[in-house]
């Protein structure tokens, strides 16, 4: 298990911290105003997604391992929706070191 903080990626790392203590304002802070997002290979209204699937039943993620300099990761993801699953991560972050999307899906 990787500890959020040693996260390679800073962007990331502020995003995964943002959904594990459930910081609505942080989690929007560390996205472009434009951010887009995808889980399973369908894009999804980020602000609906996020509210149904991370902060509205306590979403966490444990962090099994990184790549791509911290831009690819393997989650247990887990709410209490849905329980716990493997899931991938993949971000892509601006120049200004912000996540302008992110892509999710079973692992």
């Amino acid at each position: 298990m990787i500890d959020p903080s040693q996260l390679s990626d800073p962007a990331v790392r502020a995003f995964v911290t943002a959904v594990n203590t459930g910081d609505q304002a942080a989690f929007q802070a560390v996205l472009t105003p434009d951010a887009t997002m995808s889980d399973d290979g369908s894009d999804r209204d980020l602000a609906q997604w996020t509210e149904k699937e991370v902060f509205s039943c306590n979403g966490h993620m444990s962090v099994h391992a990184e790549s791509d300099g911290g831009r690819a990761l393997i989650v247990d993801y887990r709410n209490d929706t849905w329980g716990e699953m493997r899931t991938a991560w993949r971000f892509t972050v601006t120049d200004d070191g912000r996540v302008g999307r992110f892509e999710t899906g079973q692992a």
